[in-house]
C-alpha cells in the first residue's frame, strides 16, 4: 500500500529573501513563496541594521504568496522548521520585544573598549593568539552595544539570534536550535552547547548566561504553533516547530554531504566549501568547526566573506545593460551573465582576480584586499566577469586543499547549491577549476530541504539522517572536468594565483597604514 506523502513547512530566511516551501518527504518542492527583504541601512559606514518587525512582515507576506498557488492545503501541513542567516543578533527587554534594529551578519562595527581578559591574556599571548581572541572580541557586537549604547544593553534581558527571536515568535518559547549558533557568543562549538562557567568567552564578551536562550539540538520539537503566528502564516494553531539548524548546515545536509570526501560549495552572498564530520575537526587553528544539521556532526567550512555578493557587486558597477534586458524580458540579470562567461575562454585572457574585497582574519589577514591583475587592451567587460567567477573558484580550491589536509581525506566529487549554482555555466568551470565531478542537486532550495529533512526525522517519518536523506536528496545533474581545461586551470592556480596574496600582501600592508583602511 502507497504510504499517504507527509508535507512539511520550511521558513528559509535568507539576506535577500524570505522563503516560505512546502516540501514532501520524497524531497520534492511542492509550493515556494517569497517575498524580498527590505534594504538594510547603515547609521554609519560599515554598519548593517534592519527593523526587527520587517522579519516577521516578510515572513507573512511570504507566506500569503505561497497559499496563492499551493496545492497542498494548510490542514495537510505535519509540521513547521526554520532555517535562517547566521550572525544577525537581536536585543529584547524582560518582556521579550525588540530594544533596537537587528545587527546584521554584514555588519562590520567594532568595539574599541573591551572587557578584561585577566591571567588569560598571558596565556593567549605565548600561544600567539592574542590577535585572534582581541578580533573575537572587538567584532562581537555585544561589546559594542556595552560600550557605545550601555543603558540599553542595561536593558538587554535577552540576547539572541535571529532563529531563537522567530522561534520566540512562532511558538511563544524563548528557545533556539544548538545548530544555529554561529556568531561571536560563548558557545562550545565542540560540545554543540553554551561554553562551561570556566570558559574564556565569558570574560571576552559582555554577555551573562541569564541573557541566552536554552537550546535544543536539530530534529526536536521547539513549541508549537500558537495561534496569533498560525494566523499570520496561514496555518492551523498547533501544528509543532521542529529545530531545524543554520542555513548553510542546511545546506551541505540537503545537497547530500555526509561525509568528508563529499565537498559541499555553496555559491551564495558567502561563499563557502565544507565538509560534515563526525569528528571535531577545525579548518584552522582557533578557527571553530560548526555545528552540523545532523546531531553530532560538524561541518569543517571555509568562507570568502564577499562570496556571490561579488556578483551584485558586478551587476551594480558594470552589469546595467543585462538590468535593461532582463528587465524587458522579466527574467533575472544574472541569467543573462551566462551569455558573459561563454564569450570568455577559460583563463579570461590572463586576467587574475583575487576575491578578498573584504578583510580576513589570518588567510587572508586583516589588511586584505581584492586584486585584478594581467589587463590588457584586449579585456573588456566579459573578461572582468568571467576572471570574477574564476577568482571565486580558486580561493574555494584553496579551501578544498585545506581541508583536505584537516580532514585526511581526499574530495571524490562535489556538490554545488546557492544562487550560482543555477548556472551550468558556473558548474562547468567549477568541474575544470577543481578537477572534479560537480553534482548539482535536483533543486536549488538546498537550505529548505535540509530544514525539511530535520523535520521529517523529528516527525519519525524516517528512522535516522541517513534514511531521510537518502529517500529526499534525488539523482543530482553531473558535470564532468574537461581534461584540457582543468590541466591549464591547475598551472594558473598554481603558478599565478597561489603566489598573488603573498607577493601583494606587504603592499596592502603599506596601503593600510597610508589610508587606514581598512581599520
Amino acid at each position: 500500500m502507497q504510504q499517504t506523502p507527509c508535507y512539511v513547512l520550511a521558513l528559509d530566511f535568507g539576506t535577500q529573501s524570505v522563503r516560505a516551501i512546502i516540501v514532501d518527504d520524497s524531497g520534492n518542492i511542492i509550493a515556494k513563496g517569497q517575498q524580498a527583504m527590505p534594504p538594510y541601512h547603515s547609521p554609519e559606514p560599515g554598519m548593517a541594521e534592519l527593523p526587527v518587525s520587517a522579519y516577521w512582515q516578510t515572513l507573512s507576506a511570504a507566506c500569503a504568496d505561497l497559499w496563492q498557488h499551493s496545492p497542498v492545503a494548510a490542514s495537510d501541513i505535519a509540521a513547521v522548521t526554520l532555517t535562517t542567516q547566521r550572525g544577525t543578533m537581536i536585543c529584547l527587554d524582560k518582556d521579550q520585544q525588540p530594544l533596537r534594529p537587528a545587527i546584521l551578519w554584514l555588519d562590520q562595527r567594532s568595539a574599541t573598549v573591551l572587557p578584561r581578559l585577566g591571567s588569560w591574556r598571558s596565556l593567549f599571548w605565548l600561544m600567539g593568539i592574542t590577535a585572534i581572541v582581541e578580533r573575537f572580541q572587538r567584532r562581537a557586537p555585544s561589546n559594542w552595544l556595552a560600550e557605545q549604547q550601555p543603558q540599553l544593553w542595561q536593558q538587554t534581558a535577552h540576547y539572541v539570534l535571529l532563529s531563537g527571536y522567530l522561534t520566540l515568535q512562532l511558538t511563544g518559547e524563548l528557545v533556539d536550535c544548538s545548530a544555529a549558533q554561529v556568531g561571536y557568543l560563548p558557545f562550545d562549538f565542540q560540545q554543540q552547547g553554551w561554553a562551561s562557567r570556566f570558559s574564556w568567552k565569558w570574560q571576552a564578551l559582555s554577555l551573562k548566561p541569564a541573557q541566552l536562550a536554552p537550546l535544543k539540538p536539530p530534529a526536536t520539537e521547539l513549541g508549537k504553533l500558537t495561534g496569533s503566528a498560525a494566523q499570520a502564516l496561514g496555518l492551523p494553531a498547533g501544528i509543532p516547530l521542529f529545530a531545524a539548524a543554520a542555513d548553510k548546515a542546511c545546506e551541505v545536509l540537503g545537497s547530500g554531504g555526509l561525509t568528508p570526501d563529499t565537498g559541499c560549495i555553496s555559491y551564495g552572498t558567502t561563499a563557502t566549501i565544507s565538509t560534515a564530520n563526525r569528528r571535531y575537526i577545525e579548518p584552522g587553528p582557533w578557527l571553530p568547526a560548526y555545528p552540523a544539521a545532523q546531531p553530532g556532526y560538524y561541518n569543517t567550512e571555509v568562507m570568502i566573506y564577499r562570496g556571490f555578493w561579488l556578483v551584485s557587486w558586478f551587476k551594480t558597477q558594470f552589469g546595467l545593460q543585462e538590468q535593461q534586458e532582463a528587465a524587458v524580458l522579466g527574467i533575472a540579470p544574472e541569467q543573462l551573465f551566462d551569455e558573459l562567461l561563454k564569450a570568455v575562454p577559460p583563463g579570461s585572457m590572463g586576467l587574475m582576480l583575487q576575491p578578498y574585497w573584504s578583510p580576513g582574519i589570518r588567510e587572508p589577514g586583516p589588511e586584505a584586499k581584492g586584486a585584478l591583475i594581467g589587463f590588457g587592451d584586449v579585456h573588456q567587460r566579459a573578461h572582468v566577469y568571467r576572471a570574477l567567477i574564476e577568482g571565486l573558484a580558486y580561493a574555494l580550491l584553496e579551501g578544498r586543499e585545506r581541508l583536505e589536509r584537516r580532514n585526511g581525506v581526499k574530495m571524490q566529487r562535489l556538490r554545488v547549491s546557492g544562487g550560482g549554482a543555477q548556472s551550468e555555466q558556473i558548474l562547468q568551470l567549477t568541474a575544470n577549476v577543481f578537477n572534479l565531478p560537480v553534482e548539482r542537486p535536483h533543486t536549488s532550495e538546498t537550505s529548505a530541504l535540509g530544514a525539511a529533512i530535520t523535520a521529517m526525522v523529528g516527525l519519525q517519518r524516517y528512522a535516522d539522517f541517513r534514511q531521510a536523506q537518502q529517500a529526499m536528496c534525488q539523482s543530482p545533474q553531473r558535470f564532468l572536468p574537461e581534461p584540457a581545461v582543468a590541466a591549464q586551470y591547475q598551472r594558473l592556480y598554481r603558478e599565478v594565483y597561489l603566489k598573488m596574496y603573498r607577493q601583494l600582501k606587504p603592499l596592502y600592508q603599506k596601503i593600510r597604514v597610508i589610508t587606514g583602511y581598512p581599520q
